[in-house]
């Protein structure tokens, strides 16, 4: 076994290990949910090395890099102000979706115009134009962290693949019977996941461009899919009321999560795998132990439907977004709110931590996008400029840029 190289994955809570074994290149997570400015790192490195054979001692001085790299990141206070840099009058008809690849030095838009726009984060220059879809191309991802790849998914019943150099599509995935509404590549970017209005989803093999499996049991649409970090398994969340999860290698159900009344808006894992969140439209959030698919919080306080949620990178927070118009943080730990973040004169459909994990990023029908303190909730920023609904917002990994997408036809670069 030898190791080729050493790279970070995200950031801030792991490093990515990337070996060879038998000629075959493999990777490997270690997580840092412990990492904070004060950390010793010498004390970390050591434990890492008892903990993993693969960081030999002519390792440790690069991870000790790497780890106060991470450090300086955490260091730096976000108290960073946004100015509006570029705004792109992206499509000829509504956006759907933003998605930024990893570094975030490009990101792509889809649209009802049946296209998906790829674009340059630093010029705001538009680099492809991914034609093809017979219809609203609604489901957009990056195979980060690699970023080479983009997946659409369209109400078309198809998938496609495309390659981020040349704009040329791979393969075309055919045998939904409905529209796809949600996709999700897995993290070794072996596999693509897609999620569908005819209730099933599907595992593709991305170098063959063959269907690997069918993932059948829900009732009704699925509308939220993802991985765990480590592309073992899968969570659909369905507007049949319940979140399962998946085994990715067979498609087997490994269990079915019981305890919502109403549709699930957002179905995601927690960045160790431990556990799972879903949001739901019967205004509540419910936490789940991903080993044994038992509930461990129910979250409420919240008037009206849930429509997004999400983990701080740590998976020490929750954030929810409702239809009340407001957002709220809770403490994994204590299952307590901790933060209410009142200020939106409309419903909240997207919310997002930064990668420090001391701001949250609001987008809201009222055509404002917000930036908040995460422990206290007081707004700090307010992005406006947009004559139509936010839908989609996203921070780059830095947490230095934001994309806005509204259904003004237009996304803004925010720096």
């Amino acid at each position: 076994m030898k190791l080729k190289s050493l790279l970070l994955r995200y950031y801030p809570p792991g490093i990515m290990l990337e070996y060879e074994t038998s000629g075959e290149l493999k990777t490997k997570c270690l997580d840092l949910l412990n990492l904070s400015p004060s950390t010793d790192v010498n004390a970390l490195v050591e434990e890492i090395q008892k903990a993993e054979p693969l960081v030999t001692a002519s390792r440790s001085d690069q991870v000790k890099l790497l780890l106060q790299r991470l450090q300086d990141k955490l260091r730096q206070h976000s108290s960073h102000t946004f100015y509006l840099f570029k705004v792109l009058r992206a499509h000829i008809l509504p956006l759907t979706n933003v998605a930024l690849n990893k570094s975030g030095s490009c990101f792509i838009t889809g649209s009802y115009d049946r296209t998906c726009k790829l674009w340059d984060t630093a010029s705001g220059e538009e680099l492809h134009t991914l034609e093809g879809h017979r219809n609203v191309v609604y489901a957009i991802a990056f195979n980060n962290p690699y970023g080479d790849k983009i997946a659409t998914g369209s109400f078309d019943k198809t998938c496609k693949l495309w390659s981020v150099e040349t704009g040329k599509c791979y393969h075309t995935f055919r045998g939904h019977t409905a529209e796809i509404v949600c996709l999700s590549f897995n993290p070794q970017s072996t596999l693509v996941a897609t999620g569908s209005m005819d209730t099933t989803a599907k595992l593709w093999d991305i170098r063959t461009g063959e269907e690997v499996s069918t993932l059948k049991g829900h009732l009704a649409e699925i509308i939220s899919l993802s991985f765990n970090t480590l592309g073992n398994r899968i969570v659909t969340g369905s507007f049949d009321h319940t979140v399962v999860v998946w085994e990715a290698e067979t498609g087997r159900k490994v269990y079915t999560l019981l305890g919502h009344s109403a549709e699930i808006s957002r179905a995601l894992f927690s960045w160790d795998c431990s556990l799972i969140l879903s949001g739901s439209m019967d205004k509540t959030c419910m936490l789940w132990d991903a080993a044994s698919g038992k509930c461990v919080a129910t979250f409420t306080g919240h008037d009206d439907e849930i429509l997004d949620s999400c983990f701080d990178y740590t998976g020490k927070f929750i954030a929810t977004a409702s239809a009340d118009g407001t957002a709220r943080v809770f403490s994994v730990a204590t299952r307590k709110c901790i933060a209410k973040l009142e200020g939106h004169e409309s419903e909240i459909s997207k919310i997002s931590f930064n990668p420090q994990g001391n701001r949250l990023l609001t987008g809201s029908a009222d055509k404002t996008a917000r930036i908040w303190d995460a422990q206290t909730g007081q707004c700090l920023q307010v992005l406006e400029g947009h004559t139509d609904e936010i839908f989609s917002c996203a921070f780059n990994y830095e947490g230095n840029i934001i994309i806005t997408g509204s259904k003004d036809n237009t996304c803004r670069i925010w720096r």
